[in-house]
């Protein structure tokens, strides 16, 4: 019996088997009891398995809804209100891992915790009871598929019309092994595009999407990089918002420049993409402002005293590069938004030799998953 101490950042909860190993479960939550586990990965130091029997359930432990919740949301099992407490909680120790003392941030949700994603992927799994092919996920820690019937995280209109395709596929007797994968996304109007991705086969071109974000319309590719939860999105815009003060606004690691053109739209605006698909669609979204193909610690000479900088880099957080330039030139703001709090509090501890936090916020983008989108303001400690 192995009993659990806590959730840690990633979304397990850590618990410690007699001989000292550390054990970090899915499907366990604090002060239970663990008494039957499967294991998924066995290293000598720790091993990650799945809690299929507890004793002393949690207070706080809910049905979860969908019976592929390991595959796509382990954090089903959780109340909502005790979610958002315990990432609030696992943001505040990990800026605390970096010597980076925080109060505990205010968690932002616009309350709606199902239904809310806005684009998903499923495998295709062919049932030979049945002689029909499925939507389906893969069961967390291998590569066995499961069949769904019904899956609360995205949008209705989204499984519906993967139903669709898959009751066509049955008609005409194709094999799910054809498939690589479905692919679909879901504008705010319930216009839905994407498709099937056929193996060995060039990736298909799928239809635009269109929506529109405080007030700015954008233009999108369904398997491009957008925003899965828009709702949550705009509210961390309108946060982002209220920091921008300054004429000049950089937009570093742009994507199709929704965070910029959003905010800054009528500032002297530069917008930085590597991507070229994603660059694309930032100068179609881009109206007058400046664009530039390149990486963000390529064009650093674009970073002025007088400007707010905005950063919103993959999970691997900023180049060190870039976080020594934003040092030497020293502009008046720093805004990073970041999807995962741990490179972002390193960062952020480089920063502090000549910044201090303003205000560190949280955003539920992701009910039901460890995933955690991060914002903190970064103010030059000369003002």
């Amino acid at each position: 019996m192995i009993k659990i101490e806590k959730l840690i950042p990633g979304g397990f909860a850590l618990g410690t088997a007699e001989s000292g190993k550390k054990l970090f479960f899915w499907n366990a939550l604090p002060g239970e009891i663990v008494t039957e586990y499967k294991i998924t990965k066995n290293k000598s130091s720790y091993a990650e398995a799945i809690a299929t029997s507890i004793k002393n359930p949690s207070p706080y432990r809910k049905e979860p809804r969908d019976d592929c919740y390991l595959s796509t949301s382990p954090w089903q099992i959780l109340d909502y209100q005790y979610e958002l407490e315990q990432k609030a909680l696992l943001v505040q120790e990990i800026f605390r891992e970096h010597d980076i003392k925080i109060d505990t941030p205010a968690v932002i949700t616009d309350g709606k915790d199902y239904e809310y994603r806005n684009k998903m992927e499923y495998s295709l799994y062919y049932d030979l009871g049945k002689a029909k092919i499925f939507p389906a996920f893969h069961a967390r820690g291998s590569h066995r598929k499961i069949p769904i019937t019904k899956s609360s995280l995205e949008r209705p209109e989204i499984f519906k019309k993967a139903q669709e395709i898959v009751d066509d596929l049955n008609a005409r007797g194709e094999e799910a092994r054809k498939y690589q994968t479905l692919l679909l996304r879901c504008n705010q109007n319930g216009e839905v595009s994407g498709g099937l991705y056929e193996n060995h086969q060039p990736h298909p071109v799928f239809k635009n999407l269109k929506d529109t974000i405080l007030g700015q319309e954008y233009s999108y590719s369904p398997n491009g990089f957008f925003q899965i939860n828009l709702p949550v999105y705009e509210l961390a815009l309108m946060e982002i918002q209220k920091h921008i003060t300054t004429e000049n606004v950089l937009d570093l690691y742009a994507g199709v420049g929704t965070i910029g053109l959003s905010v800054a739209r009528d500032k002297n605006l530069t917008l930085v993409e590597v991507d070229k698909s994603a660059y694309k669609e930032l100068v179609s979204n881009a109206n007058n402002a400046k664009t530039i193909l390149a990486k963000s610690e390529d064009v650093l000479e674009y970073i002025a005293p007088d400007q707010a900088v905005i950063l919103d880099p993959p999970r691997a957080g900023c180049d060190k590069k870039l976080i020594d330039k934003l040092l030497e030139i020293s502009p008046e703001r720093i805004i990073y938004l970041s999807c995962n709090p741990a490179t972002q509090a390193r960062d952020t501890k480089f920063l502090l030799e000549k910044y201090q936090i303003k205000l560190v916020k949280t955003f539920n983008f992701f009910p039901h998953t460890p995933h955690i989108e991060n914002l903190v303001i970064l103010e030059r400690k000369n003002g």
